[in-house]
């Protein structure tokens, strides 16, 4: 050792000390790909991709080859550090001489590149799998006699690695990611996503138009009458009844008998020849579920019956669509940002539709409107003037009928008015 020259000691150091960096920074880039991106460049057959795929299928052989040369070269470097010391300044520089080795591998063979690999890991991570993939077939006896006890090890508290399951990702966890993804994608396909996501969790009970606010046809009314309410009509379809909407007799499609209003012969009858069946859906059918029946049965149309076949609301395709993808017509939601952050909110307003407008997380397990909210809430119906926190978001009623809240305004959450 003492014939060669400090210079060529030198150079190598300097390239076990950039081997190390190699190993280290390789291994967090590998470790850190993103699975979901790295799947995608696999589908389009990135070649770098699908070596690094291959090599994370047994991760414990990749850390046993990136272990092993990683503590091959460190401990080489220490030899090599010491002879340095030695050789410049005795056998009282080895101190020193370690000192500075442990100070040069930190900053430049484990915390730059590490770094670097944890903010760019395709940068490292695709390049080193070409290394990597010849390395293990090269030195897969001792990568294996290695992974052999650390496995028989790992055993001793349950540990199987090569029963390691596929990575999940939850509902939860997705909303997550697609929530924090405004940089990556527009806010309305963010919305989309969200609400695609949400259908799972929602019935058409949470969507629905209430009972009282359906629009249909009493065929037992005058045909004077049932004529104005087809003209007059802003929907498509309508449930045709007899006195009550408990008596639901078909849906019309209003397109079959507009040519005949104005036949002098036009009776009733050419109503109820035209009838759709009607479809009746259970109230706490998932809209998931209820999206694919729409599909499968061809109907943009039902009624929603409760567990003794009330009639308890009206739902249509189009409330389906409009809750992935937000309001088909947003001139009037019922919702009034003001100037100092509150809102101006109809009561009628479901409690789902005011949390995708505001952001909020009111519950939705029971009552549907702000209305029904409010009055569990408070257990009374309130007089307009009356100020409340609801599940802490303060509000102050502005108006109510005999039976129920018509309007309220929400205040920032700072506090409750003056």
């Amino acid at each position: 050792m003492n014939d060669i020259p400090l210079s060529l000691l030198f150079g190598a150091l300097a390239l076990l000390l950039l081997l190390s960096a190699f190993f280290s920074g390789s291994e967090t880039a590998l470790m850190t790909l993103n699975r979901y991106r790295l799947q995608h460049l696999v589908k389009h057959h990135h070649r770098g991709a699908t070596k690094a795929q291959k090599l994370l299928q047994r991760p414990d052989r990749l850390i046993g080859m990136i272990l092993l040369g990683n503590n091959f070269v460190n401990i080489l470097a220490s030899s090599i550090a010491t002879i340095i010391a030695i050789r410049i300044g005795g056998e009282s520089s080895i101190a020193i001489g370690a000192g500075i080795l442990t100070v040069v591998i930190l900053i430049f063979s484990e915390v730059t590149p590490k770094t670097l690999a944890a903010i760019k890991p395709e940068l490292l991570a695709f390049p080193s799998a070409w290394i990597y993939i010849p390395m293990l077939k090269v030195f897969y006896p001792f990568v294996a006699t290695i992974n052999f006890f650390c496995n028989l090890l790992l055993r001793l508290f349950g540990i199987h690695v090569t029963q390691n399951k596929k990575e999940t990702i939850s509902k939860e966890e997705l909303k997550s990611i697609v929530s924090e993804a405004e940089s990556l994608m527009p806010k309305r396909y963010q919305n989309i996503l969200l609400g695609i996501l949400d259908l799972e969790s929602a019935t058409v009970e949470d969507i629905m138009t209430p009972r009282h606010e359906i629009y249909g046809i009493d065929i037992d009314e005058p045909i004077e009458n049932i004529i104005e309410t087809i003209k007059s009509s802003s929907h498509t379809r309508l449930p045709v009844f007899k006195k009550s909407i408990d008596r639901v007799v078909g849906f019309l499609h209003l397109r079959s008998v507009l040519t005949h209003l104005n036949h002098e012969t036009f009776d009733k009858n050419d109503i109820l020849e035209t009838l759709i069946k009607p479809y009746f859906i259970p109230e706490n059918t998932p809209l998931h579920n209820q999206l694919q029946h729409f599909k499968s049965e061809r109907l943009r149309i039902g009624l929603v019956v409760d567990e003794y076949g009330d009639v308890q609301g009206l739902v249509t395709l189009e409330d389906l669509l409009q809750e992935i993808v937000g309001e088909l017509v947003s001139d009037d939601q019922g919702v009034s940002k003001l100037t100092d952050g509150g809102y101006l909110v109809d009561a009628s307003v479901t409690i789902r539709e005011l949390n995708r407008i505001t952001g909020w997380k009111l519950p939705t397990e029971g009552p549907k409107t702000i209305n029904g909210l409010i009055i569990e809430f408070m257990e009374t119906i309130p007089e307009p003037g009356t100020s409340v926190r609801l599940h802490g978001h303060p509000l102050e009623i502005i108006k109510r009928t005999k039976n129920s809240v018509t309007q309220v305004k929400f205040y920032p959450n700072q506090g409750l008015p003056d």
